[in-house]
């Protein structure tokens, strides 16, 4: 029988990245793309924390989480742009990986790894663009910040895969 610290290292299968937005500037609309350069002095490119140090270059949501948010807003889809977050992210539980690493892209090439920093607690904004209740319908759902360990390219579609 395993102990509890060793299957908080088990993730069955690789996640994917289902898509990427990137806000070029504060309070301003989310830009959908295809892929993103990513630094470990930047952050994503084009994104309004480039630039800037510190532990959330990015910002990552858990895709499973997106339907949860629209039932308890009244909606029958959620468009993942109104959360103003930069990854949506399936396959893996988010919530476990609390300081832990994740590999996106190809593992031969290196990919990029992020670090796990924290969550990310929804703001005031979520009521304007979720109406109302959107605030507390994000509590629990609002995802997690990361800063990069490792630049590079990541893509829609890319596996992202937890490493030890």
């Amino acid at each position: 029988m395993q102990n509890i610290k060793d299957l908080f290292e088990v993730f069955p299968r690789a996640g994917r990245v289902e898509w990427i937005g990137i806000r070029p500037e504060r309070r301003g609309a989310v830009s959908v793309v295809e892929s993103v350069e990513v630094s470990t002095k930047g952050g994503l490119a084009g994104d309004h924390y480039s630039g800037q140090s510190g532990n959330r270059h990015v910002t990552l949501i858990q895709a499973e989480h997106l339907p949860v948010v629209a039932a308890l807003t009244g909606r029958d889809a959620l468009d993942p742009a109104l959360l103003r977050r930069n990854l949506v992210i399936s396959g893996i539980n988010l919530l476990a990986l609390k300081d832990h690493r994740l590999q996106f892209g190809d593992p031969a090439s290196g990919g990029v790894v992020l670090q796990i920093t924290g969550q990310c607690h929804p703001c005031s904004k979520m009521e304007t663009a979720l109406g109302p209740g959107g605030y507390n319908a994000m509590r629990g759902h609002g995802g997690l910040t990361a800063k990069v360990i490792q630049g590079g390219t990541i893509g829609a579609g890319d596996p992202v895969v937890v490493l030890h």
